[in-house]
């Protein structure tokens, strides 16, 4: 082989080594602890008036933790830690009219407080990295919906809560 070939082949070795040291972002492995194999998620309380919307939320977060983290759902005395949550505000807003008044496009909004606690030793798990009040973190979302192209308000009350369920357990995913 020539000096020139060597040469070139060890600068390319180099810059592989180089590059695959930095990790260009991506992790090796989970984001999710592995020290969390179970986790109660009891029913969502809430300050709402209307009713059922905590079954939902509940279970569109018990079924986003089966679908994308290694979480089991467990009950409470059998669980790693327990994930617990508040509806805080439900709202309907018009966000435009027709010329007679009547709501053309309409806004269904949550806000939701949750706190992931680890039940074998009695931390608050959101509380190790983000700066939280005692009460927890705060999430809303939002779906819009028009009547008068045949949408509702219950299809658009459920988007918000499929967006909602998908950012408490993001919030699962990273170190809180």
């Amino acid at each position: 082989m020539s000096r020139r070939f060597k040469t070139r082949w060890f600068f390319l070795l180099l810059q592989l080594s180089v590059c695959g040291n930095t990790g260009c972002g991506y992790v090796m492995g989970s984001f999710h602890a592995n020290d969390v194999r179970t986790v109660a998620v009891p029913v969502f309380e809430t300050n709402s008036p209307r009713r059922g919307l905590e079954y939902q939320l509940t279970e569109a977060v018990q079924n986003e933790i089966k679908a994308r983290t290694p979480y089991r759902i467990a009950k409470e005395p059998h669980a790693d830690t327990r994930l617990v949550g508040r509806i805080v505000d439900v709202r309907k807003d018009v966000l435009s009219q027709n010329g007679f008044g009547d709501p053309r496009s309409l806004q269904a909004s949550f806000a939701v407080r949750v706190v992931w606690e680890d039940l074998r030793n009695g931390n608050v798990i959101a509380e190790q990295t983000i700066p939280l009040d005692q009460l927890g973190l705060s999430l809303d979302s939002t779906a819009a919906f028009s009547p008068e192209l045949g949408q509702s308000q219950a299809t658009a009350t459920q988007q918000a809560i499929d967006k909602l369920a998908a950012q408490i357990v993001d919030r699962m995913e990273a170190p809180w």
